[in-house]
């Protein structure tokens, strides 16, 4: 059953969302300019041009903002997965890439406030304690390959996901000490890697390890 159009919102709605919209934007970018720790609630308040108290009527705590920022994150990667999912012209490479190159884009328009906000996400806790939505995503992309007979049927897809989520954030952290580097590059080079190994594969293509054909040398 087709689900129905959302309710376009009434005035007081987009009052409050215009008000919410604009702590938040201001809120990213003092964090860009002076740094997460260093802004205080009183300074996204005036930023905002709104009250303090008014503050808290959108947000419990200056956390909350880092939750706000993740939950865009991931809005915005499933938007961009859907889209590309209703193609069923493409593999499950075509996909896994567009899924790479919009994680490195996110990351790229955003290199000022990424790097400040990925490190306030880590320090407070958010990788251990909230959903780790883009293994989900990964892994829905694998498991659709796999009914169409692309992944090879014992992979478990949720572990494929979590490898992809794990490597992506672990080169994440990396380049956001040096985020002028190639951030799209690598991330699709752990792509081919994770989708291809790194071990030969013998010649009858079964994707075994070649046997060495080394000879061990005596020791001196």
């Amino acid at each position: 059953m087709a689900s129905e159009p959302a309710r376009p919102l009434g005035r007081r709605e987009r009052s409050k969302q215009r008000v919410r919209d604009r702590i938040y934007t201001s809120a990213l970018t003092l964090f860009a300019e002076q740094g997460y720790d260093r802004t205080t609630i009183d300074q996204i308040a005036e930023h905002a041009d709104v009250a303090r108290g008014t503050f808290f009527n959108y947000f419990q705590r200056k956390e909350d903002l880092v939750t706000a920022w993740a939950e865009a994150r991931k809005r915005r990667l499933e938007l961009c997965m859907e889209e590309s999912m209703k193609s069923r012209d493409d593999d499950v490479t075509v996909h896994l890439e567009r899924c790479m190159a919009a994680l490195a884009e996110f990351n790229e328009s955003e290199r000022e406030i990424t790097a400040v906000m990925l490190q306030a996400w880590v320090k407070a806790g958010r990788p251990l304690l909230e959903e780790p939505y883009a293994g989900r995503v990964f892994a829905d992309i694998i498991e659709a390959g796999r009914r169409r007979g692309e992944v090879t049927s014992d992979i478990d897809p949720m572990r494929v996901g979590n490898i992809l989520r794990d490597s992506y954030l672990g080169l994440l952290y990396r380049w956001s000490q040096n985020p002028d580097g190639p951030l799209h590059d690598e991330l699709r080079e752990v792509l081919r890697i994770v989708l291809t190994g790194v071990l030969p594969h013998s010649r009858d293509g079964r994707g075994t390890p070649a046997p060495s054909t080394a000879t061990a040398q005596p020791t001196a």
